[in-house]
């Protein structure tokens, strides 16, 4: 679960996209108060009805293997993040999914074997039980290495994708699944969705204001705070929404970094983004606003809050441009 990764701050490193020119500066346009960010739907909408797998399909995976797929009956989908999960649905192969990671949450998935231990290591055992016939997982889980060898000994096909997640990494995210699976053009489909979803969300943005500088802060309890920075993959998301990541924008160098009131207030946040569980844990908006630090920031004075769900903010693939629709409505209060 994406919650483990952050609090242990081993998230794979993430190339930032270009930021949005939004022209000559005035001031930021946000909207006031606290808000969450809802997508349209809680379940991945599906790109076409079910498709006609075309197999077998040979792709070439991230760690340069040549993997053969000849059914895809029983897919087994794990990674950090809930992408491949995900995707498996909006390419209108849900019913074929068997197994998942604890971060492939929203409600049509809720009946799917859970099989990572923890939110993170997944279950070799557990997986092998489910008899899949293609496994799509990824590098972003702490024992991928063991996991993709002792399946591949097992006879089950591992497609392994790239770890990292962001804004542009999503077109290839969502064709490299869909080429594995055998449904190329619902892949292509699922593209021009996502890709006119993501031009929407930066047709939201204000033209002619100074861009917010927004801070991605993972809590769990008042004991666990993390400040999100460089490679976090929400400063991926905040570029796209024409924010600037505060964290990143103060020095910061690592993807997450343990929150100080010192390091909150030197990153000046206009908003504090959080997933919606993390803000719940510190006691909603009053809690958080006693948090050392906060009320001495813009977002805490202004109490400027977005919070989305756990499942959603940082899933990526076939959500990126959903959740970018949802998070710029929320951060510019458009209709």
């Amino acid at each position: 679960m994406l919650c483990a990764v952050l609090a242990t701050a081993l998230v794979a490193g993430a190339c930032s996209t270009a930021p949005i020119d939004v022209g000559t500066t005035t001031t930021a346009s946000v909207a006031d108060g606290p808000r969450t960010a809802r997508t349209a739907s809680a379940d991945p909408v599906p790109v076409t009805g079910t498709p006609a797998p075309v197999l077998p399909a040979t792709v070439r995976t991230h760690d340069g293997r040549s993997v053969t797929v000849t059914d895809v009956s029983r897919i087994v989908a794990l990674d950090r993040y809930g992408s491949y999960g995900t995707a498996v649905f909006a390419l209108g192969l849900g019913r074929n999914l068997v197994g998942r990671d604890i971060a492939t949450k929203f409600p049509a998935a809720e009946p799917i074997p859970i099989v990572t231990r923890g939110g993170t290591d997944a279950n070799v055992e557990s997986i092998i039980a489910l008899r899949p016939t293609v496994v799509l997982t990824d590098d972003s889980l702490p024992n991928a290495t063991t996991l993709q060898t002792q399946l591949s000994a097992a006879g089950i096909p591992v497609v392994v994708g790239d770890e990292n997640r962001t804004v542009d990494g999503t077109d290839s995210l969502l064709r490299s699944t869909a080429a594995a699976l055998g449904v190329p053009a619902a892949g292509d489909a699922l593209v021009t969705r996502t890709d006119a979803q993501i031009a929407q969300a930066r047709s939201l943005v204000p033209k002619n204001v100074d861009r917010p500088r927004i801070a991605f802060v993972y809590a769990r309890g008042t004991g666990l705070l993390i400040l999100g920075g460089p490679g976090s993959g929400a400063d991926s998301m905040i570029d796209l929404i024409g924010g600037q990541d505060a964290g990143t924008a103060s020095g910061l160098t690592d993807a997450f970094t343990s929150l100080t009131s010192e390091g909150l207030i030197k990153a000046k946040p206009d908003v504090l983004l959080m997933m919606t569980d993390g803000l719940a844990s510190v006691g909603g908006i009053d809690g958080l606003l006693k948090v050392p630090g906060v009320t001495e920031t813009p977002a805490g004075r202004d109490r400027r809050v977005i919070d989305m769900d756990d499942g959603e903010l940082l899933s990526f693939g076939a959500r990126t441009g959903d959740v970018a629709v949802a998070l710029a409505r929320a951060l510019y209060g458009s209709p």
